[in-house]
């Protein structure tokens, strides 16, 4: 299921707003919760996630929702039907976030790839700890130009995308361009 802007609330995850999210990492945090319990084959999975996007949709009166207050509505609704066990061992999994790679850019400032790279590794690591699995930049062009101090795309900025997915490659989010955007996990990220 994805979120329509206006049906549910948006997700605070740290210092980042998601919107128009898919609702897949809920089911996940839940299924991970029954397998560290030894309860793979738990038949309410489906039920609990559905019974929670449809709180998300239907019932939930705040426009703004920390992932941490979803996620103790979750557990909640977990000990109610009598699987404390899986609650307690709900980890939190936060939706894909989207940094923009213009915003990091401008922070470390013109020219200034190595604090640019520091920027990302550090919001890398801090939503690795919130629970994000995933990220998207964006913004990539725009940020090239920054770091570049160019107005016009040139081999210089190409060479500077290439050396961007480089990095992250090293990192170990496998990397993926995706249009404007580029896709990366987290999971290899150190904390």
């Amino acid at each position: 299921m994805i979120c329509i802007a206006g049906n549910m609330p948006v997700i605070q995850v740290g210092d980042y707003q998601v919107t128009n999210y898919d609702t897949f990492w809920i089911r996940r945090a839940i299924q991970g919760a029954a397998d560290r319990t030894q309860h793979s084959e738990f038949a309410f999975v489906d039920d609990v996630y559905e019974g929670v996007v449809y709180y998300l949709e239907n019932q939930c009166s705040l426009r703004l929702l920390k992932l941490e207050a979803l996620y103790d509505r979750i557990r909640h609704m977990l000990k109610r039907i009598g699987c404390e066990g899986i609650a307690n061992a709900l980890q939190i999994e936060a939706p894909p976030v989207t940094i923009s790679l213009e915003r990091a850019a401008v922070e470390a400032g013109n020219g200034f790839e190595l604090a640019f790279y520091q920027i990302l590794q550090k919001e890398m690591r801090g939503l690795k700890k919130m629970g994000a699995k995933e990220v998207f930049f964006g913004q990539v062009r725009e940020s090239i130009m920054v770091l570049k101090q160019s107005q016009d795309w040139s081999e210089g900025c190409e060479q500077l995308e290439r050396d961007i997915m480089l990095w992250l490659k090293k990192e170990g989010t496998k990397p993926q361009r995706l249009g404007y955007r580029i896709r990366c996990e987290l999971a290899k990220i150190k904390v």
